[in-house]
């Protein structure tokens, strides 16, 4: 009994290994798996696909300030019924091929703005599309590491519980012993098959919680759990004060800086509608040349430059509309934006104050852990001298389990909350982890699509 005891105080401490030397050069750790997330996630890579979509929708404005160029060619037959005036001149209703080439160029001169301003809009959204994968990023990355600390979590119950069983059904052996003997009585042969029933049933439970992590462990991080090094926590990464955090979280959480943005976009929306109460000046030049379009006239040609000045009076009142909705609009993204800055608080003073509790947690886990283990060999002591009951001793070895079980659960919770809070202020990034991994830069993408005049051909080659 004292060697299964031993092993369950080792599955106990798994998580707290990473504290005291350097892990297995096989073992998977958790930054290799945050690593892996953050490369192979299929919900991280679409997102990084859509930041690339919107990259698209500043070249999509640029193209208001280039010239638009058509080309038209057309060729057929023509037939004309003609008479000649002269008295018994002969009819002529010969068919004629008409072709005809024309090239005409469209520039816009000045649109009130409006060229600019979408120009301008559009970089805006895709600085927010590049926050909104910020947030994105942090999401999985947490999401990684709460999923490795689960499977640590319910690897470590689950042995707990199952060397439950070892001692319980030696416990049952001892007592139906005893009871042959006549030491004991058949209710305490009953007790110890009631509490290895429980044991029993308590580690089917974790079983079946550990087939659930193993799915969501693969989901996210895309491998099955293998070998896992025990987790730390990431103290160091973390401001000294809640206050600091409160204050850099206003500054670099990417929700927050999402929202700026957004307001940036909708004030310029309103400019990109006034725009249109503006006059519109263009500038058309073509040259075009024509064929045996009729009997007497071989062939035509015409050059022409024209500047067209248009200047808006009324549409029907469908722009005011649009210039007052998108003001709406533009105060609604501003009381988004508090909201969002309220809500970024409330997260960091709430994952601050569970990163505080789980460290005095993790010391009074550690404290109950070692007065019940005191406790019960006491208790199987003084049941040997007669002095304790049967129930007193299954009782105590059930508060070692529920003791080791709390003292898993707090240093999982300590890990996880010490991510969430680097989560919550907005640093939780492979830069700030130091991950061994490239960082994904969408500026590459951006740059390459930014002043690309033609080609349907995307910078990876599709």
């Amino acid at each position: 009994m004292f060697g299964v005891k031993l092993f369950t105080g080792a599955a106990v401490s798994v998580l707290l290994l990473a504290l005291a030397g350097p892990t297995p050069a096989l073992a998977d750790t958790i930054e290799a798996a945050l690593v892996r997330a953050y490369q192979n996630n299929p919900q991280l890579n679409a997102q990084r696909a859509q930041v690339r979509s919107t990259d698209e929708n500043v070249p999509q404005a640029l193209s208001g300030y280039r010239p638009k160029v058509n080309l038209t060619l057309a060729t057929g037959y023509q037939y004309q019924d003609i008479q000649a005036v002269q008295k018994g001149a002969p009819l002529h209703n010969d068919p004629l091929q008409a072709n005809s080439a024309s090239l005409t160029v469209n520039q816009t001169l000045y649109n009130g703005g409006q060229t600019a301003n979408r120009t301008r809009a559009a970089e805006s959204q895709v600085s927010g599309s590049r926050e909104a994968l910020r947030v994105l990023e942090q999401t999985v990355l947490l999401q990684a590491a709460t999923a490795y600390m689960d499977y640590l979590r319910d690897a470590a119950t689950l042995e707990v519980q199952r060397s439950n069983v070892r001692v319980l059904e030696q416990t049952l052996k001892q007592t139906r012993d005893r009871f042959n003997v006549g030491e004991v009585t058949r209710t305490d042969v009953a007790q110890s098959e009631a509490q290895l029933a429980a044991g029993k049933t308590q580690a089917l439970t974790a079983e079946s919680n550990l087939t659930t992590t193993r799915a969501n462990f693969r989901r996210i991080i895309g491998n099955e759990p293998t070998n896992l090094a025990p987790g730390s926590p990431v103290d160091r990464f973390l401001p000294a004060s809640i206050a600091s955090a409160v204050n850099l979280s206003l500054v670099e959480n990417p929700s927050v800086t999402a929202s700026m943005y957004g307001i940036d976009v909708n004030y310029l929306q309103v400019k990109i509608n006034e725009g249109a109460l503006l006059p519109t000046v263009t500038l058309q030049a073509g040259v075009s040349t024509a064929y045996q379009q009729t009997l007497t006239v071989f062939r035509t040609n015409t050059a022409s430059a024209i500047a067209t000045a248009s200047v808006p009076i009324y549409q029907g009142g469908a722009e005011y509309s649009l210039i007052r909705q998108s003001k709406e609009n533009l105060a609604q993204q501003r009381l988004n934006l508090e909201t969002t800055r309220d809500q970024t608080r409330a997260n960091v003073v709430q994952a601050w104050g569970q990163l505080e509790a789980g460290k005095a947690q993790v010391q009074s886990a550690q404290a109950q852990v070692t007065a019940s283990e005191i406790a019960l060999n006491g208790v199987r002591e003084e049941a040997k001298a007669g002095q304790r009951t049967t129930l007193d001793v299954l009782n105590a070895q059930q508060a070692l389990v529920n003791a080791r079980v709390a003292l898993v659960t707090a240093q999982h919770d300590r890990v996880v909350a010490s991510y969430s809070v680097l989560n919550a202020v907005g640093r939780l990034a492979p830069q700030v982890l130091g991950l061994n991994t490239t960082v994904y830069d969408p500026s590459v993408h951006y740059q390459q699509v930014r002043d690309s005049w033609a080609g349907v051909r995307t910078p990876d080659g599709r």
